[in-house]
């Protein structure tokens, strides 16, 4: 099981993981930290956990992680940006993570839109968020964290689109050390974009997504949309150009066709 104290040594944070609540297993670090978000807990509260029972991607997937080879945590934040504004979040936490996992292991993390992380074209990590609204705007948003670390084998029906560190790395990472580090570029990039603004998100978000120009598919609950990629728009939609006409989405499932931009640079 992983150590709250062993977390905590060594982390240079002023408010991110000040409280970390570690479990061995639990049925979703999201859930437990709404609860506490709920009950008053403060901003960069953490709960981690070694293995999920009932973990959960976007658009209502299962998150599948092997037990005490990966990192699985949940992060309470309480913006307080407005709620046009707080609709880019996903993009600052994705460059967050990106950044913090590019600095502890220097291999070449992109984000795609929304906010899963990719390595070699292949998913790396996942970012889901969930929040409440009071009568002021949010009362608090989970950021629950998904990174494939050490895992090898992963099951066949995703093997194709999924990848660890560890794979790329060609050995084994220290989860401990890469859990203080992304959590410390989770603080430091959180608190310069909500100072700046969180529109300062987008020249970093596309700086780590060279998805401009690309050709996509996306699946809207279902309905099958192709085009090209002509920008993101202030509030963090994806602008795309079709031959139907221009359209903006802000959810579903997408698909990079054009896959050069997402394979490592020398």
């Amino acid at each position: 099981m992983i150590d709250t104290a062993e977390l905590k040594q060594g982390l240079n944070c002023r408010r991110f993981g000040a409280n970390i609540l570690a479990f061995d297993s639990i049925n979703s670090t999201n859930n437990h930290a709404r609860i506490l978000a709920e009950n008053g807990a403060a901003e960069g509260t953490v709960v981690v956990a070694e293995e999920q029972t009932a973990g959960r991607g976007r658009l209502g997937r299962s998150w599948l992680a092997n037990a005490r080879e990966n990192l699985t945590f949940s992060v309470i934040l309480r913006p307080t940006d407005p709620p046009d504004q707080v609709n880019l979040l996903p993009l600052a936490i994705a460059v967050a993570v990106a950044r913090g996992l590019r600095e502890a292991t220097s291999l070449p993390v992109y984000c795609k839109w929304p906010n899963d992380l990719l390595l070699q074209g292949k998913k790396l990590a996942g970012i889901l968020m969930e929040s409440a609204l009071g009568p002021n705007g949010f009362e608090f948003v989970v950021v629950g964290i998904g990174i494939n670390v050490n895992q090898n084998i992963f099951p066949e029906a995703f093997r194709s689109r999924a990848t660890s560190l560890a794979l790329h790395a060609g050995h084994p990472l220290d989860r401990i050390t890469l859990f203080r580090t992304v959590l410390q570029s989770l603080e430091r990039e959180y608190d310069s974009f909500t100072s700046a603004g969180l529109a300062s998100v987008l020249p970093a978000w596309l700086e780590l997504a060279p998805i401009i120009g690309k050709r996509i598919s996306a699946d809207l609950q279902g309905v099958t949309v192709h085009g090209t990629v002509s920008g993101i728009s202030p509030n963090g939609g994806l602008q795309l150009h079709t031959d139907a006409g221009d359209l903006t989405l802000f959810a579903g499932d997408v698909t990079i066709l054009d896959m050069e931009p997402y394979a490592p640079r020398n």
